[in-house]
């Protein structure tokens, strides 16, 4: 009789077990892979550019006389040359807003607005300037002006190394009664650069 039972109780479980739906997955399939973007070409790449060596065709003097390293007063030629030094760095960092704020008439000398003064600088990979030394301040009613060698250097976006030699001029009012601090600052009033052999 319990024979019968086991008998009985195994064939339920198997009709039981022939008669269980399969089991669906809940989960969704995993999506269809998409093909990764073309890769953007890459531009290419260049080595870094030197400056032309002091006393070189194209290049600031070799000048070897020691700079003073006293501190020296914001309007003395020194201070002159401080402003350009200032101004390369901008330019070079592309600060172009305080790059422009350096030139005279609020700006306004080195070009009619913000956009232009940019503008001038798209092409280049990299912009660099050295520094020479500062000229003799010279007067001229009611004004100092004062020139800075300069050399620069950098390289164009189509590859082609940028060397050029050349001087900035800047002007500040004298100290006259009537002139305001902004006046009295050295700003930059032109920027004279030609190629360097």
């Amino acid at each position: 009789m319990a024979r019968r039972i086991w008998i009985a109780v195994s064939a339920l479980a198997l009709v039981a077990g022939c008669e269980r739906k399969p089991t669906v997955s809940s989960a969704a399939p995993p999506p269809a892979e998409t093909p990764a973007p073309a890769a953007e070409p890459r531009p290419p790449t260049y080595p870094p550019v030197e400056p032309k060596p002091p006393g070189s065709p194209g290049a600031l003097p070799d000048d070897r006389t020691p700079i003073s390293e006293a501190p020296f007063s914001p309007p003395s030629a020194q201070g002159a040359a401080d402003v350009v030094q200032r101004y390369f760095a901008f330019v070079e960092s592309r600060r172009y807003d305080e790059a422009r704020a350096l030139w005279s008439d609020g700006g306004r000398a080195g070009g009619p607005n913000a956009q232009a003064f940019a503008t001038r600088f798209a092409d280049y990979l990299e912009y660099h300037g050295l520094v020479g030394a500062p000229g003799q301040i010279e007067g001229a009613a009611g004004s100092l002006y004062v020139q800075i060698a300069v050399q620069v250097y950098g390289r164009r976006k189509d590859g082609r190394e940028l060397h050029e030699l050349g001087s900035v001029t800047l002007r500040r009012v004298n100290d006259v009664p009537g002139s305001t601090p902004e006046q009295r600052l050295w700003r930059i009033t032109e920027v004279e650069l030609t190629p360097a052999a």
